[in-house]
């Protein structure tokens, strides 16, 4: 008997979210079915996305095609150093009619909102981004005013140009569920990008899978994911062993263990299944933990990334029983099924073998 657990219907949402989400963007971006898989994860935990990388690798069209494939209210905000908080929420605008002040809602007023090159932004308005991904609101002649749900910001940052650029604060990097980086494509993947592009904009071809009423079904699949203690002692001992290391001069936070259990809830409803496993959330360490590491001095000496920091810390912290014994489990329940399958297959070959008896001994009576 297979023991392995069946997707409910709320969880077979999930995972038909994911896949006609990765179709649609597949058919303009080609080669990063992985960065849209985290995407979708950060989707479903209600989480916002931070893509670091240099220009030029689809970080925006990312954003843009996810947005069509939704079918979602989208903006785009490109960020300057002379933008102001009041050009990104939204202002009290004068009725001359009326002879009234009302409120005028900014692009931030979206479901999916692009915030390019966010590191151009100034620290004053980017504590008005802030306030929207943390309270989903914004607060204008305080005033708070609700953002349409859901909400989800996709900010981009490039990290080469540093020339007239605001680096984004610790308190800020870490309302980021997850960060990013697209990389160059693959030779394959590049010429078939541009075959793809010779034809016109694939963009225009994308069509909407979901919509905002869809969506729900597909979070509520993912709060119900199990996690089991070991489990969440384990997400629990890799942010400590973060905070403890020599190597980094700040670790991550408990938002950070948070962030790590709801982000391998939502991996795990991708993937059809109703439990999280240590291999989600070590798949999911690196994009959820790494931008929120800040390095010691020693460490930047020798010229250490927090990427490569993360992994030693990830590979001293013992993997719980609980993976060993799910995978003994499966095997059982694998080598019960072969036993079963044999079992049927002896008792249909007894079953032939009497059958042929029985009309050899009816030849022989004639």
């Amino acid at each position: 008997m297979n023991t392995a657990p069946t997707t409910s219907a709320s969880g077979a949402a999930a995972v038909d979210l994911g896949g006609a989400l990765a179709a649609q963007v597949g058919r303009v971006i080609v080669g990063k079915a992985d960065q849209t898989r985290l995407v979708t994860v950060a989707l479903l935990a209600d989480g916002h996305v931070l893509l670091d990388d240099v220009p030029g690798v689809a970080k925006t069209l990312l954003v843009r095609t996810v947005s069509a494939a939704l079918g979602l209210s989208f903006s785009r905000i490109q960020c300057t150093a002379d933008l102001l908080p009041a050009d990104v929420t939204g202002a009290m605008i004068f009725d001359q009619r009326r002879g009234v002040f009302e409120f005028r809602p900014g692009p931030l007023f979206a479901n999916i909102v692009l915030a390019d090159e966010i590191n151009r932004a100034t620290p004053r308005t980017q504590s008005a981004f802030l306030e929207a991904m943390e309270e989903r609101g914004v607060t204008v002649d305080g005033t708070t005013h609700p953002l349409p749900r859901p909400f989800m910001v996709l900010a981009t940052q490039n990290p080469v140009e540093l020339k007239g650029t605001f680096p984004l604060p610790e308190a800020q990097l870490d309302r980021f569920l997850l960060r990013l980086r697209m990389g160059y494509p693959s030779l394959d993947d590049e010429t078939l990008m541009l075959a793809r592009f010779r034809r016109g904009d694939p963009l225009a071809e994308v069509r909407a899978v979901a919509t905002a009423d869809a969506l729900p079904a597909a979070r509520a699949a993912v709060r119900a994911v199990h996690v089991a203690d070991d489990v969440a002692r384990y997400i629990v001992a890799l942010t400590r062993a973060t905070r403890e290391t020599p190597l980094l001069k700040l670790g991550a936070s408990p938002r950070a263990s948070l962030s790590l259990q709801r982000a391998a809830q939502a991996a795990a409803a991708l993937a059809g299944r109703d439990f999280v496993t240590p291999n989600d959330v070590q798949d999911l360490s690196a994009p959820v933990l790494a931008h929120r590491l800040m390095l010691a001095r020693d460490a930047v000496i020798d010229g250490r990334d927090a990427d490569g920091v993360l992994r030693e810390v990830v590979a001293t912290v013992p993997v719980p029983a609980e993976a060993r014994e799910a995978d003994a489990r499966e095997a059982d329940a694998r080598e019960a099924d072969a036993r079963e399958a044999d079992a049927r297959e002896a008792d249909a070959r007894e079953a032939d073998a009497r059958e042929a008896a029985a009309g050899d001994g009816g030849h022989a009576a004639i």
